[in-house]
């Protein structure tokens, strides 16, 4: 009886550790970066992260036409699953660059872009 006793209490020890353990995974996954939350493409105006806050924010897959966004601004890729930022010189997404990566970020020069498109 002991013997039963120890063991369904070192299994219930195992599983409120593993409990333990994936929300807090999922907690860090969750967590802003930059104050761009997880899952986002983010943009901050200037060469600097604006204090940890971006002036645009995105979600959604799709083509996002700009509208006065001009100078330099960090663009910051904080999106997961392997979902990657085009900047683009027309709007619609037409006349698109490269791919940015999760996680990627740069300053650029955003006058000349006047659409962004977030991909799965």
């Amino acid at each position: 009886m002991r013997k039963l006793k120890a063991m369904r209490t070192a299994a219930a020890l195992a599983l409120a550790v593993a409990t333990m353990t994936a929300v807090g995974a999922s907690q860090a996954q969750a967590a802003d970066t930059r104050g761009c939350p997880s899952g986002y493409f983010c943009m901050y105006p200037g060469s600097d992260w604006n204090n940890n806050t971006p002036t645009y924010k995105y979600y959604n897959y799709g083509t996002y036409n700009l509208s006065n966004v001009t100078g330099n601004y960090i663009i910051f890729n904080n999106q997961t699953d392997g979902a990657k930022v085009r900047t683009c010189t027309g709007y619609n997404g037409t006349g698109c660059e490269g791919f940015m990566n999760p996680g990627g970020w740069l300053v650029k020069n955003m006058t000349p872009i006047n659409s962004i498109v977030l991909l799965p």
